[in-house]
């Protein structure tokens, strides 16, 4: 049972929860494809290239104070996704091409759904709205004003600008402190089990909702979100609840 106690303030996660992150990185890897047709590259390599990048992604590790920016990082991922996928180095020009193909049209595509926007605009009015998202500094803040979203957020708060990141707690007692609220007056909306979920669990969240949009199984030995809801669009009924 949830504390009868109103809630004052949502913090919610970015990707894939207000924004689909993840559908606009498919459309910018076709765009890829289709220029490394367009090239000497072999039709049967594309494939490849473009899943040795995803994969480099995925593990990435970047520290700024080594001197490199998010871009050459990403870059060099693109270098050693050819040269892997053709076993011969690839002209710097073509890795670079690839690289700002990607980035750039997965911004174009990035949007905030009118839906969504109207939910923020509506929820503004009664609540206290804070945006958390983890990841690189420069990343997270070009999409942030891709969507044009700050404007509906008392305050935006982005991972890569702090020493920690989600799930940790000086991460979320930086945004309760800022917001002027208590953990206990606040929900965790997120997709993510292990950043967003644990993190507001951890941090002592009045409630947590997980956006579960692919039908997802909790995996043995997961946190359990007090909510799970298809989209983010289904929070009012969990405020309804809540209320």
């Amino acid at each position: 049972m949830m504390e009868n106690q109103r809630v004052l303030a949502i913090i919610f996660d970015l990707d894939n929860t207000l924004v689909d992150t993840a559908g606009a990185g498919r459309v910018a890897i076709q765009k890829v494809c289709d220029l490394l047709n367009s090239t000497q590259v072999q039709e049967s390599h594309i494939a490849n290239i473009c899943e040795l990048f995803l994969q480099k992604l995925l593990h990435e590790s970047f520290d700024p104070s080594e001197g490199r920016t998010i871009d050459d990082v990403r870059i060099r991922h693109w270098y050693e996704a050819l040269q892997e996928a053709r076993g011969t180095d690839p002209d710097p020009a073509l890795a670079s091409s690839c690289y700002y193909t990607w980035k750039n049209t997965r911004l174009q595509v990035l949007d905030l759904s009118p839906e969504v926007r109207t939910l923020l605009e509506e929820l503004q009015e009664k609540y206290k709205l804070l945006l958390l998202t983890n990841g690189d500094s420069q990343t997270q803040w070009e999409k942030i004003k891709a969507v044009r979203c700050e404007g509906l957020f008392s305050e935006v708060v982005v991972g890569g600008d702090h020493p920690e990141q989600k799930p940790a707690l000086s991460i979320f007692t930086y945004c309760f402190e800022h917001l002027g609220v208590q953990p206990r007056d606040c929900i965790m909306v997120g997709d993510s089990l292990s950043k967003d979920i644990q993190g507001g669990i951890n941090a002592g969240v009045k409630a947590t909702v997980w956006i579960n949009s692919d039908s997802r199984c909790i995996p043995p030995g997961s946190v359990t979100p007090d909510y799970t809801v298809p989209s983010v669009l289904n929070l009012m009924d969990v405020l309804a609840e809540l209320s």
